[in-house]
């Protein structure tokens, strides 16, 4: 890739990128920069990129600059480099909660959001991305390009990153829980270590997950292929069937209205109303 890159905070996020970034090759060591409020958090490592001394010097060298940073402080970065950017540079949100409107606001440029999954450790994610009206092709297959070294990526409308975001980056957390109450759960009725149960049930849930997209299986068909009529699988699928419904409608209810909470706070930080 031809694109010079800049990484604006370095918490986990921008972390991650940074690592995945450097390791995959697609970018040229002396393409990749990275800026921090705290700059001696950075561990220096001039041979795979380059720190910079401010924000605004970061992103007058960079063609693609992602903001890792919190919701309110996405603001005064941006008031910060809008000035020095390039004119056609495309600036890259990692937080979903503050729309394109809100954005413009500072200035109408190229903007893009962008919400991976923990998974990308393993290259492994679905990393949801979305666009302003005015961003072109090649910026987007340029972005595509470079996103794939996290896993598959996924383009929404910027209504559906909500969602999107309740069903990739916050699933694995979603996912853990869950079956965190199922092995602690079995421990009760069972001798069996707790770690080899947690172990057993790990590999179960990949092997499942695999068996279906390379079988191109829905939910109800595994439940088809292992419940027999009036077996043991059959009672438990019935107790989730009645049972979980009810969880997962109150947890999406609660998870998406915390989202828009977090949503309109941003935007009042933009707009400076109370």
């Amino acid at each position: 890739m031809d694109r010079k890159i800049g990484i604006i905070g370095y918490g986990s996020m921008g972390k991650m990128m940074l690592q995945k970034f450097s390791a995959s090759g697609l970018i040229k060591s002396e393409d990749l920069r990275i800026a921090n409020r705290t700059m001696a958090k950075i561990p220096t490592a001039p041979e795979n990129y380059t720190i910079c001394a401010s924000n605004a010097e970061l992103a007058a060298a960079s063609d693609i600059i992602f903001i890792c940073t919190h919701p309110g402080d996405i603001k005064t970065v941006l008031e910060e480099i809008v000035g020095a950017a390039k004119e056609d540079a495309l600036i890259v949100s990692l937080n979903g909660s503050v729309p394109f409107e809100s954005l413009a606001r500072i200035q109408v440029r190229k903007y893009a959001k962008v919400i991976p999954s923990v998974t990308a450790e393993i290259d492994r994610s679905q990393t949801l991305v979305a666009y302003n009206s005015v961003v072109p092709a090649e910026d987007r297959e340029a972005l595509t390009a470079l996103l794939s070294c996290f896993g598959d990526v996924i383009e929404l409308p910027e209504a559906e990153m909500g969602m999107g975001s309740e069903l990739v980056s916050c699933m694995p957390g979603f996912i853990a829980s869950m079956f965190d109450v199922i092995c602690r759960s079995a421990e009760k009725h069972t001798a069996i270590p707790q770690e080899q149960i947690i172990r057993m049930v790990l590999k179960t849930l990949c092997a499942t997950g695999e068996l279906m997209l390379q079988k191109d299986m829905s939910f109800e068909q595994v439940v088809d292929r292992v419940a027999t009529k009036g077996g043991i699988t059959e009672i438990g699928s019935r107790v989730i069937y009645d049972g979980f419904p009810s969880v997962a409608d109150e947890m999406f209810e609660k998870t998406l209205a915390r989202r828009k909470e977090t949503a309109e706070a941003a935007k009042r930080s933009f707009t400076g109303s109370v």
